[in-house]
């Protein structure tokens, strides 16, 4: 990539950096993208897709597979912490995962595409909404307009801070876990704080709940993880004893099957809980993650072209613990996620200091060009 081209790629990340905007809520960051695009000239743009997405397909002159390279529009409700000259103008929003960066190398890709378009078959270009509440993947999906292209192939990267700069991280099969937030809510009855024994406070259950859910996992044959976040008891009323409670837990697994075990065993758990305190219990849940599954045969391409690009490889074993709404992706066609990594001694994602490198926007571009290449010529 020439210096010319990487400025301007930095300089656009950079942009997209300062303003910041929530899952769904991605209506000027999907302007400024299409903006930039318009010295591209895609041979077609699709915009609103599953709400503020937007495609940019380029089609070969013969027929051939269809590919689609994603990235994330969506920031992060965290305030940042950076001494940097473009931090985010918006409170309480920014770019810590680096959503930024992705953007600015599929855009990268798009500037690469214009000046050599696929032979064979088309490429896609995906700026997804909502990847971090895990809606957005699915409105994608279910849109109508993306029923009719019906990739072959989909691609995505997420950078990976602890790991070498500019190091591809690789795995078959799983590789982020399915996750899903569950909301517990357990019904008594109120009282006089001054006469608790007239109510039936959900205290002890609560507390039983929160213990218990944690605990859950060592009764699971493979690796499941339960994480209380949040618990809410009542309400602040000294003269009352509370009748109601909330548990909120993330319940995560390698597999979605797993996942699905997992949530039936908690809401069993929940259940003798309120039976043995007589409450009523119920259940709701929110920011499901499909598990990222990659396809062998897509794995094949990203390794061919780290291997062709002479870039330094790790092929890990244990797939990571957090989770990617590119997974739902994997269940419809053949995906790969792979990790590019951000340094060694970068602050992890989603903390108030990280900071997307720029020297790593050559890297995604490059990977991303040269799977385009191995599969379009």
């Amino acid at each position: 990539m020439d210096k010319t081209t990487l400025k301007q790629l930095s300089e656009f990340r950079k942009t997209l950096h300062q303003y910041p905007e929530l899952s769904g809520e991605e209506k000027e960051t999907a302007k400024r993208v299409l903006e930039f695009f318009k010295g591209i000239k895609p041979d077609k743009t699709i915009k609103g897709l599953g709400g503020t997405g937007l495609a940019f397909i380029f089609e070969g002159k013969e027929s051939g597979p269809t590919s689609l390279f994603r990235c994330e529009l969506d920031g992060l409700p965290i305030k940042e912490e950076n001494d940097i000259k473009y931090i985010s103008t918006f409170p309480g929003k920014s770019h810590v995962c680096g959503h930024d960066g992705h953007m600015a190398i599929i855009s990268g890709l798009g500037i690469e595409l214009s000046k050599n378009r696929p032979i064979k078959g088309k490429v896609i270009l995906l700026f997804q909404p909502a990847e971090e509440t895990g809606e957005g993947a699915k409105a994608v999906l279910e849109d109508p307009e993306y029923g009719q292209l019906q990739p072959d192939f989909a691609f995505a990267l997420h950078n990976l801070p602890n790991y070498e700069t500019n190091q591809i991280v690789l795995k078959k099969g799983p590789f982020a876990a399915a996750s899903t937030g569950m909301i517990i809510q357990y019904k008594g009855r109120n009282s006089h704080s001054a006469h608790p024994e007239a109510g039936n406070s959900p205290a002890e259950a609560m507390a039983k709940t929160i213990v218990a859910l944690e605990r859950l996992p060592d009764a699971m044959k493979k690796f499941t993880l339960v994480t209380v976040i949040h618990a809410q008891l009542g309400e602040i009323a000294f003269g009352t004893t509370p009748g109601e409670a909330t548990v909120r837990a993330t319940l995560r697994a390698y597999e979605n099957e797993t996942r699905d075990l997992l949530v039936t065993y908690a809401e069993k758990l929940c259940q003798q809980i309120a039976k043995e305190y007589g409450l009523e219990v119920s259940f709701s849940y929110t920011e499901t993650f499909a598990a990222t599954h990659n396809d062998p045969e897509a794995w094949d391409f990203g390794n061919e072209a780290a291997k062709k690009l002479g870039l330094k490889t790790k092929h890990i074993r244990i797939p990571f613990r957090w989770s990617e709404d590119f997974g739902l992706f994997s269940i419809h066609t053949k995906t790969l996620l792979f990790g590019l990594g951000s340094g060694k001694k970068q602050p992890q994602l989603h903390e108030p200091n990280f900071d997307f490198p720029d020297e790593l926007i050559p890297t995604g571009v490059g990977m991303f060009a040269e799977i385009v290449h191995l599969l379009h010529t």
